[in-house]
């Protein structure tokens, strides 16, 4: 059977995790364990080709997709001169992904009454970071590597897959520190949103489908690593900065974003440039606003614990934020954001509101 992702995997454990959070039932999810069971064991066994630590891909047959993870097209994973790596690939945010699914599995565990099993899983994630943080980062240039090739050299374009690694937990915070740094750099921030690929590489291109052109989704995504790491200097103003563009191109679009739009300069161009052939609507690119949201309420419920966590840093453009209605389990709240005031009604009296 043929997939043609790296990354499914690991998401699926860590989205079992976000579910029960969320307030899935324990019966619904201990249910689901023996497959998120499974997943780890693929990414030990299968994932991991040559037992490195790391998950890579490479294709069987001279059919489907040579890159395997989000950016899949032909030449999406290439290097700071362009040129294309070769297989097998370890992709820097897949190992991100995997931390994460690891730490979500222990988190189940421990709530399930698997202890033992919860602390060698954190165990093995610590180990995990440590290894990720020695084999891709790239001290010269202050960023990690997009993946490691065939030959396990670093893939050293700049790219925004180092967002996901945000997002994640992965990154240490001396490397978030410079990551930011970078980031918010024009060659990565185009105005309407951060570009897949840095436009000083080789192979940048503005209307390539993964070389420089803005998806909604990865912008997210990396604004919601950016927020994770709020305490580091610049990580919130920039956190702000992306999503003010990426608001401003989806009122460009007439409030629907699409799949992508072409990575342009925004002091080129007053509105983004449509990228010919981009879905619309599409699904990452309809949740990309909701992700904005959620990250800068720092919203984090806990239905096992029954909390209720809001670390709010909205931007000040977006005024009051109501939540209302919000299903957690078979609970329903309303919260109210103003400033750096959190407001909850329906909370039950056995919950507590966490804000700082």
């Amino acid at each position: 059977m043929y997939y043609g992702t790296v990354d499914a995997t690991p998401l699926f454990v860590m989205l079992l995790a976000e579910t029960r959070r969320w307030g899935a039932s324990p019966d619904a999810v201990q249910t689901l364990l023996p497959a998120a069971d499974a997943a780890l064991d693929w990414i030990s066994h299968f994932g991991d080709r040559d037992g490195d630590g790391f998950v890579e891909y490479q294709r069987a047959t001279d059919r489907g997709l040579i890159n395997q993870g989000w950016k899949d097209s032909f030449d999406g994973i290439n290097d700071a001169a362009g040129h294309l790596a070769q297989a097998p690939i370890a992709l820097c945010e897949v190992q991100g992904y995997v931390y994460a699914a690891i730490l979500a599995r222990a988190e189940l565990a421990e709530e399930f009454g698997q202890s033992d099993k919860a602390e060698k899983l954190r165990e093995q994630a610590a180990e995990l970071r440590t290894k990720f943080s020695e084999a891709f980062w790239i001290p010269e240039k202050g960023w990690y590597a997009v993946a490691l090739d065939g030959n396990k050299r670093r893939v050293d374009a700049l790219t925004s897959n180092v967002g996901h690694c945000l997002w994640s937990g992965i990154v240490t915070d001396e490397h978030a520190e410079q990551l930011v740094h970078h980031l918010a750099t024009a060659e990565m921030d185009s105005g309407f949103g951060l570009r897949t690929l840095a436009s000083g590489m080789g192979a940048f291109n503005p209307m390539s489908y993964h070389n420089g052109s803005v998806w909604p989704h990865d912008t997210a995504i990396a604004v919601a690593g950016l927020l994770r790491y709020r305490h580091i200097p610049g990580a919130v103003g920039l956190a702000t900065r992306l999503s003010n563009g990426l608001l401003d191109a989806a009122t460009a679009f007439g409030g629907r974003l699409p799949e992508l739009f072409c990575g342009f300069q925004r002091s080129r161009f007053s509105a983004p440039v449509p990228y010919p052939t981009s879905c619309s609507p599409q699904a990452w690119a309809s949740a990309a606003p909701l992700l904005l949201v959620r990250s800068f309420l720092g919203l984090e419920p806990d239905v096992p614990h029954r909390t209720v966590t809001v670390l709010p840093h909205v931007p000040a453009r977006w005024g009051r934020v109501e939540l209302t209605d919000l299903r957690l389990g078979g609970t329903a709240v309303d919260l109210a954001v103003d400033g750096e005031q959190v407001i909850a009604t329906n909370l039950p009296e056995d919950w507590r509101l966490i804000t700082h």
